[in-house]
């Protein structure tokens, strides 16, 4: 409801790490509700929410069940009144994700998933769409909110490698959005550098629970913790991918 009430309305902005990575008072109070409603109900669970870790808190990934917030993402999009941004929790028990909750109360797109039971929009299953070769592919990708040099270099030579070999490349700029879209067989595959344990973390279940796959981009397992994604229709399309693109490796959340 308040991101509903407020995409369109005049915000307060500041930021964090550069002048493109943005936080509004919205971000905070999402994150602050969202944590005090859950802890209100599993008192012992842990916590990992964007904005509280961005004000110092240390992430730490445990055994424990714990809750990987993103209250706002897309704040950029939540800025400008793009109404392409979400909300995304994910609950993990043992390092497994077994919950991933991803809804756009814009568009009132609810994307769930649990483990093993299939993955959902709006309560209806969704399904990947079996795409296996690149040159069929619509592909996602993002520049994020970094602007390191070599980042950048990267991104944009990966841009200039894919172009020839697919159907399109599409940049929306929310990462959990991204994944939901390979979930509903709307685009083939995503892939980011850069991103953090909260944007990915309930689109992956959302992607594999739809019969897609999340891989490291360099081919090897999906880590939420390395700030590294690529999902896909298939483990064919994600290997072709994997093959082309120029790797780059930022700190680890």
């Amino acid at each position: 409801q308040i991101v509903r009430e407020k995409i369109y309305q005049r915000k307060d902005v500041l930021t964090k790490s550069c002048d493109v990575d943005l936080v509004t008072e919205w971000d905070q109070k999402v994150e602050k509700l969202l944590i005090n409603g859950i802890s209100s109900r599993y008192p012992h669970h842990r916590f990992i929410g964007e904005e509280s870790t961005s004000s110092g808190q240390k992430i730490e990934l445990t055994n424990a069940p714990t809750w990987i917030i993103d209250p706002i993402d897309g704040t950029m999009n939540f800025v400008h009144g793009l109404p392409y941004t979400c909300i995304s929790v994910a609950l993990l028990i043992n390092k497994i994700t077994e919950i991933g909750i991803v809804y756009n109360p814009i568009l009132e797109q609810l994307f769930t998933a649990r483990k093993d039971q299939g993955a959902f929009l709006n309560g209806a299953p969704i399904h990947v769409s079996n795409e296996k070769e690149l040159r069929k592919a619509l592909v996602m990708l993002e520049v994020g909110t970094s602007r390191d040099p070599e980042k950048l270099k990267i991104v944009l030579q990966n841009i200039t490698l894919l172009t020839p070999h697919v159907h399109g490349i599409r940049s929306f700029g929310a990462a959990a959005l991204n994944m939901c879209m390979v979930a509903l067989g709307s685009v083939d595959a995503s892939f980011e550098f850069g991103i953090h344990a909260w944007d990915v973390a309930a689109g992956d279940l959302i992607v594999r629970e739809a019969g897609g796959v999340s891989i490291d981009p360099a081919g090897g397992p999906f880590d939420v913790m390395s700030r590294r994604t690529l999902c896909a229709s298939s483990m064919e399309l994600a290997q072709q991918l994997s093959k082309i693109l120029i790797q780059y490796y930022p700190e680890r959340d």
